[in-house]
């Protein structure tokens, strides 16, 4: 458990907030970059701040304040000009600083003003755009491997989650969470909905999750350059097929999980961004890569959804894995207390988690760099789990992972993608086809190998 002062330092994220501070050293993703082309402006909140984002006429873009200095109008009206926002009441023009640099019809029109909105750096990357809150000069943008790599499918999955970014967070620290929540209630409410066939059906995710839960030994937890591993040990003796490690999801500090290996057909990062205390934007950045010689369909621009989490009664969704993380999420209240909690053996790799973010706090707090700042420049390519992935992009991938055939993380062509977010997306299609493409090659190999 924590101490109810500890758990105001972990979760609270406003301006001057302990954790706030800390957040406001990273580039933050706060929205898909092809809801700008729907809508040049869009009000955006992230860390308790009500900004406005905007792309001006010439492409640029903008993140400032929400309200104007004349009349306090909401910008998120404001009209695009070559290079600002203006206010679509008197037409004042602000720039991507703040600075209101224009005003018509007053009888100074241009003169400097001594007051300004807020102004951050926004840019970019992978059909996401990222904000800087910080203290300036700003950070180098990180590059980290799924936003960059190449001859890939993408879609981002967007949703707003009433409770406190921790408690999503947190999930990745809880490995064995998938044995119930995406294996005995997937049963139940397949049960319910008297769709059971689903997970009798080869392939279905429920077989492997509630596999995960016989023979579990023991879990481990480690630091690593650029967050935690963890995973779970299982014994043979204690029921498990063999003895073995399995590693879980890898964590990105401060709020980065990355489940799947880079390059593979499936991976994806779950960003859990804090809109506020009390609110959560979760998103699902999809991945599904080509290994070498395929080629992955081509897309003008990265399209977003918003998986449903309730249906039209206002029943929650509960049978693909997303919606069953997001209904466990919430539950626990806008910002559970963790004061009550009672831990257990398996929330070893949560306990690190909660440290590393405790000491991360404290660096800033004594003026130092936390964990993923890089101050000038960042390498071309930043691996999460710790180093450039291999068999998928080896030129013999075919021939060494023939065995991988039925795993469910490649077949959306066969019908996984109804297990998850996935299916909702508007890429899937895509993905399918993407999917046909590798099996297709995959078969050949078999044929060919002796």
């Amino acid at each position: 458990m924590l101490s109810p002062e500890m758990n105001e330092r972990l979760t609270r994220v406003g301006p001057g907030t302990p954790c706030g501070e800390l957040m406001r050293r990273y580039w933050i993703p706060i929205a898909p970059f092809a809801q700008l082309l729907e809508n040049p402006v869009r009000k955006v909140r992230v860390l308790g701040e009500s900004l406005v984002l905007y792309r001006n006429k010439k492409g640029g873009l903008g993140l400032i304040g929400d309200r104007c200095l004349h009349r306090l109008v909401d910008l998120q009206f404001g009209i695009p000009d070559d290079c600002g926002l203006r206010c679509p009441y008197h037409g004042w023009l602000f720039s991507e600083t703040g600075d209101c640099i224009e005003r018509p019809m007053e009888a100074r029109p241009n003169q400097k003003m001594t007051r300004k909105l807020a102004g951050y750096p926004v840019q970019e990357m992978g059909g996401l755009v990222f904000a800087y809150l910080g203290p300036l000069p700003a950070p180098a943008l990180p590059r980290w491997d799924l936003f960059v790599w190449p001859n890939a499918v993408r879609q981002i999955a967007i949703n707003v989650l009433d409770c406190n970014w921790l408690q999503c967070q947190e999930n990745t620290g809880d490995p064995t969470h998938s044995v119930w929540a995406h294996g005995h209630l997937f049963n139940y409410v397949l049960e319910r909905k008297g769709d059971l066939e689903r997970a009798q059906a080869d392939g279905h995710t429920v077989h492997r999750r509630l596999e995960w839960g016989v023979g579990i030994k023991d879990l481990y937890a480690h630091t690593t350059d650029y967050g935690m591993e963890k995973g779970v040990i299982y014994s043979k003796e204690l029921g498990a097929k063999e003895d073995r490690t399995d590693r879980h999801s890898t964590v990105i500090f401060p709020f980065y999980t990355q489940t799947g290996a880079t390059g593979a057909p499936r991976s994806e990062y779950q960003i859990r961004v804090p809109i506020d205390d009390t609110h959560t934007l979760h998103i699902c950045y999809q991945v599904y890569a080509a290994p070498p010689g395929v080629a992955a369909p081509k897309q003008d621009v990265v399209p977003w959804y918003a998986p449903p989490t309730h249906d039209e009664k206002g029943d929650p969704i509960l049978d693909y894995v997303l919606a069953q993380d997001a209904i466990v999420w919430v539950a626990q209240g806008p910002i559970a207390d963790r004061s009550q909690e009672t831990l257990g053996r398996t929330d070893v790799p949560i306990v690190l988690l909660r440290r590393q973010l405790q000491e991360q706090i404290a660096l800033v707090e004594q003026g130092k760099q936390p964990m993923n700042f890089f101050p000038d420049t960042s390498p071309e390519i930043l691996y999460g789990r710790g180093s450039p992935p291999e068999d998928w992009t080896a030129p013999d991938w075919a021939t060494r992972q023939i065995k991988l055939s039925q795993s469910f993380r490649m077949n959306y062509h066969k019908g996984f993608s109804r297990d998850d977010a996935d299916r909702y997306g508007p890429a899937v299609g895509l993905v399918q086809e993407l999917h046909r493409r590798i099996d297709e090659a995959r078969q050949l190999a078999a044929s060919n190998s002796p």
